[in-house]
């Protein structure tokens, strides 16, 4: 059951289909990457809506999806174009999961985020990417851009 979650999950993802996402969590999921912590379904589903609705070039693919019990993970790959600077990004992404109730509840998605910043940032990527400097900077302002995208969202 909880593999064909994440399949689903994915499958989602691939169409586009956000609101399809954002179903697969728990109503009190959590979710974190180098960018993003993120409390709830509705905090989580605006960020994979504001991804997509940028990322007009976006693709992905999954594989190894494995699930057992309450616990399961995937392998992603992320191609797109880094909507702040124009550069294509290839992210290779592991996730993992905790399930309740039949949803995602736990949702961790780790890459090497030296690595992005090189593709997506260019020689600042190269020269701080590997800074807690950078990274902060990059959390503070994906997670500015979400509370934008979201208060957008919400007046319209």
């Amino acid at each position: 059951m909880s593999a064909q979650l994440i399949t689903t999950f994915y499958e989602c993802f691939q169409r586009r289909d956000y609101e399809g996402m954002a179903a697969c969590y728990h109503p009190e999921a959590t979710f974190k990457d180098e960018a993003f912590d993120l409390k709830g379904q509705e905090e989580i589903g605006a960020m994979w809506t504001s991804l997509i609705k940028a990322g007009k070039d976006l693709s992905l693919s999954f594989s190894d999806v494995q699930a057992e019990g309450q616990q399961g993970s995937a392998r992603w790959i992320a191609a797109y174009t880094f909507s702040r600077t124009g550069r294509r990004v290839v992210n290779h992404i592991q996730a993992n999961f905790v399930f309740k109730d039949g949803l995602i509840y736990r949702h961790r998605d780790t890459f090497s985020f030296w690595r992005w910043s090189r593709q997506a940032l260019g020689l600042t990527g190269w020269l701080l990417g590997w800074t807690p400097w950078l990274q902060k900077q990059v959390r503070q302002t994906a997670m500015s851009g979400l509370r934008k995208y979201m208060a957008r969202a919400a007046e319209s």
